[in-house]
């Protein structure tokens, strides 16, 4: 890290996609939470949502809409069962794609889960100006998109680059 430039605290939305999930039992969403505000963030808002495609678009579209969200992390609904959809709900709202992030986390995932990962459908992309992960629904997946990838792109100080020196400039023409 480059520790000339300043720390800049964004604004991170966090949706648990779940039909059985609850405040008391979202453990990965409140995991992602505690990252987020120990990295020094803000929590824009918390939510839980029933694995529904237009449920989750309807959030999310909200939240994209919103110019104070920069980042919207999505746990949940990344898998292979007929019930998995968070990957169609946000993917049809992308501007662009990351298809690195998706790639990555697979790679990282790979060293304790082994050939596991490959039933993860996470995903990423940028929405009107804001980035939005599909992260899988256990705290571990959640722990290991956090601590070894989200943590230092969501970090200015990165180098040699980061996804906060790009938010000034994603809606561009």
């Amino acid at each position: 890290m480059h520790m000339a430039d300043a720390f800049i605290p964004i604004q991170i939305a966090v949706l648990t996609v779940s039909d059985s999930r609850t405040e008391v039992t979202d453990t990965s969403g409140k995991l992602l939470v505690d990252r987020l505000q120990s990295a020094g963030h803000e929590l824009a808002d918390k939510r839980i949502v029933a694995d529904d495609i237009y449920q989750i678009r309807a959030i999310v579209s909200v939240w994209i809409a919103d110019p104070d969200i920069d980042v919207i992390l999505t746990t949940g609904g990344t898998g292979l069962t007929g019930r998995d959809g968070t990957p169609e709900a946000v993917s049809a709202l992308f501007d662009k794609t990351i298809e690195g992030f998706g790639e990555l986390f697979r790679h990282v995932s790979f060293a304790s889960i082994k050939t596991s990962t490959i039933q993860s459908r996470a995903i990423a992309g940028v929405a009107n100006g804001t980035f939005i992960f599909a992260l899988p629904g256990s705290s571990g997946a959640c722990q290991t998109a956090w601590d070894d990838i989200l943590q230092s792109q969501l970090d200015a100080r990165h180098r040699p680059c980061n996804f906060i020196d790009l938010i000034p400039r994603l809606l561009e023409t």
